[in-house]
């Protein structure tokens, strides 16, 4: 049994201040001096939190509920784990992890943080650079930003199925040597993911049952630096870390073929944020990863998790 269900278009583009005073608000904290956060999903049984880093693999877990630090969920390195992308959490309250560079895929289970799974897109030393997670219909789908490919784990009746080459995306999306498919999300249904072109600013819409992929119109707008997505009924969130740091939102049309830009949510707190998740039907969380300031760089610690109020009435 599933612990849980997945739960006007705007005239003008309007731009959003999200806090509602001069000072960030932000409610979580990540322990460590080189965490250098990138992924974060939300288990919307119980308002858990998983944050992990692309420095040394570990994963953090918080509440949406008790602000402060994140514990270790998961230690650095185990399993192989040595960096962390997109992750989510399943029905099933299984956490699907992506290993980056490293091109594996982990599953755990949350409850008790034992390996379920894992999984090999490519032998070593290929370029790989594993991104993203979504659920679509009955399976998971993962986008690799370096090669043209969509990944498949197949989860029939709840089984974890193993991981496939889904679709050759060569000829369909441009891939070049630049980051390419990064951020995927998925509509309500299943049916169709949405996913976003880092360098080219570019949305894509992708048809489950049919691997058809078309480019969703977005009326002029770019979203280059596009990294993470989530989509919540019709409203889609891309977060973007130039020219300024923010979450654009958007409305994305009942085919999803286009979509307009609604707001640009701002936030002082924002330190080159990647991805972002909805704990909470009234506010964002957005990973703060100063992945700028990796390479020989001074990240502001403690690396945080920005809790962000919208209004998407």
């Amino acid at each position: 049994m599933t612990r849980i269900q997945a739960a006007m278009l705007a005239m003008a583009v309007l731009t959003a201040t999200a806090c509602g005073d001069d000072e960030a608000e932000t409610d979580f904290t990540l322990p460590g001096e080189r965490v250098f956060p990138e992924g974060i999903a939300c288990d919307h049984a119980t308002g858990d939190l998983y944050v992990g880093s692309t420095e040394d693999g570990s994963v953090f877990r918080g509440n949406v509920d008790e602000p402060g630090e994140f514990e270790v969920f998961l230690e650095p390195g185990a399993d192989g784990r040595a960096a962390v992308t997109g992750m989510k959490v399943d029905d099933e309250g299984r956490l699907f992890v992506a290993g980056r560079q490293t091109g594996r895929v982990f599953v755990y289970d949350t409850s008790s943080a034992e390996l379920l799974r894992s999984f090999e897109t490519a032998a070593a030393g290929e370029d790989v650079l594993v991104n993203d997670i979504t659920f679509g219909l009955d399976a998971a789908y993962l986008t690799d930003s370096l090669r043209p490919v969509l990944y498949r784990i197949p989860l029939d009746d709840g089984e974890i199925g193993d991981i496939e080459p889904w679709l050759d995306l060569t000829g369909l999306v441009p891939y070049e040597d630049a980051f390419n498919l990064n951020g995927i999300t998925a509509t309500d249904d299943g049916r169709y993911l949405v996913t976003v072109h880092a360098d080219r600013g570019e949305l894509y819409r992708i048809d489950t049952l049919t691997e058809q992929v078309d480019p969703i119109e977005l009326g002029g707008a770019d979203l280059t630096t596009g990294d993470g997505l989530l989509l919540d009924g019709n409203t889609l969130f891309a977060v973007l870390t130039d020219p300024e740091p923010r979450v654009v939102r958007l409305e994305l049309a009942a085919d999803a073929l286009s979509a307009d830009v609604v707001a640009d949510i701002t936030d002082p707190s924002f330190a080159y944020p990647t991805t972002l998740a909805q704990c909470g039907t009234d506010r964002i969380q957005v990973v703060n990863s100063q992945l700028d300031q990796a390479e020989g760089g001074d990240p502001e610690l403690p690396f945080t998790v920005s809790d962000v109020p919208v209004d998407i009435s």
